[in-house]
């Protein structure tokens, strides 16, 4: 009888076993059917079933019953963990429940260029994170929050350095700042010596780089043009900078400035004010701060875009030598019926 019986214990226990071994066979080759990565994103306060219904819906549960059986074991439903999670072709269901119950979330690339306004940056960052525009914006026209950070609303837009982030897709606006806050003093410090024999600060070189950006796409020419403003700038002269106007007229589609324009009652137009504006026209690029920050020594007061379109300009050291440039260049514009 005893043998018996234990010969019984040992059948069960091979069959346990093989279930088991079964069991895990068939889980390891519940894999994902997806064809490219895949990125899932579970809003804050998301409920269990928005995260199956947006698993379904792309494509990232090759089996509901396996899913949820796995899910309730690791008790999945009762932590939901928000974030943006991205999943590759042949990931196992297993390691797809496992990322999902320890909130191993997937950073997203954002690339921050060349945005004129603060609601321009609002609204691309709005589509990439969770966050809404608006929130952002809210933070970043607020004299106090800005304040915060040593900064105005006309000059918090600098405190993004052109480049391509990692971030995590839930993070919020004020957390966005305080990033963004030490990439910008990382970007600075390499460049304190520059600043000081400049005898600028970071924001007054940011807001002349960016008339630099505005005025040309070209590197090479960008100390020189960078040299014509900060000319201007130390004798008093107004930079008369065409992208201002387009700035203070909130239309940067113009091609072309007419004398009507230039009346513009703002302090973004430097035609009728003198000095800098109040802020960046837009995020420079490196290259354009560190054209500024190169402080290229030469006598040019003028510069105008050459006649044959090709963005680059002629540079002048007189009034009337960029009055012959500006000629050319206006009979061209006429020719091609820019007007």
């Amino acid at each position: 009888m005893k043998k018996k019986t234990a010969t019984i214990l040992l059948l069960i226990a091979a069959a346990v076993v093989l279930l088991a071994i079964v069991g895990i066979f068939l889980l390891k080759s519940q894999n994902l059917r997806i064809s490219e990565p895949t990125r899932v994103n579970v809003p804050d306060e998301a409920s269990y079933s928005d995260l199956v219904d947006s698993m379904e819906a792309h494509g990232c549960i090759p089996n509901h019953a396996v899913f949820n059986t796995l899910a309730r074991l690791r008790h999945l439903p009762q932590h939901v963990k928000p974030g943006s999670y991205r999943f590759n072709p042949g990931d196992n269901i297993i390691m797809v429940v496992q990322k999902l119950y320890s909130g191993n979330q997937t950073p997203i690339r954002v690339t921050i260029n060349k945005k004129r306004t603060v609601q321009q940056l609002c609204d691309y960052l709005g589509t990439k994170l969770e966050f809404t525009s608006d929130s952002l914006l809210m933070l970043m026209q607020s004299p106090m929050v800005c304040r915060q950070y040593g900064e105005t609303p006309q000059t918090i837009i600098g405190m993004f350095p052109q480049n391509t982030y990692e971030l995590y897709w839930n993070i919020t606006p004020k957390a966005l700042l305080n990033r963004m806050l030490k990439e910008s003093e990382t970007f600075w410090d390499g460049r304190q010596e520059s600043l000081k024999e400049l005898g600028l600060s970071r924001q007054q070189v940011l807001t002349l780089a960016s008339i630099v950006e505005e005025e040309t796409n070209c590197n090479e020419e960008k100390p020189d043009i960078a040299s014509v403003y900060l000319n201007r700038y130390r004798i008093g002269m107004p930079l008369q900078a065409d992208p201002t106007v387009k700035f203070a007229l909130e239309d940067f589609s113009i091609r072309r400035i007419k004398n009507t324009m230039l009346e513009v009652d703002s302090p973004y137009n430097t035609y009728k004010y003198a000095g800098l504006p109040p802020g960046p026209i837009c995020i420079p690029s490196v290259a354009s701060i560190d054209a500024v920050l190169k402080n290229k020594k030469t006598d040019y007061f003028y510069f105008c875009a050459k006649e044959d379109f090709s963005g680059r300009h002629n540079f002048s050291r007189t009034h009337e030598e960029h009055l012959s440039n500006a000629r050319k260049y206006r009979m061209a514009l006429n020719e091609r019926k820019i007007w």
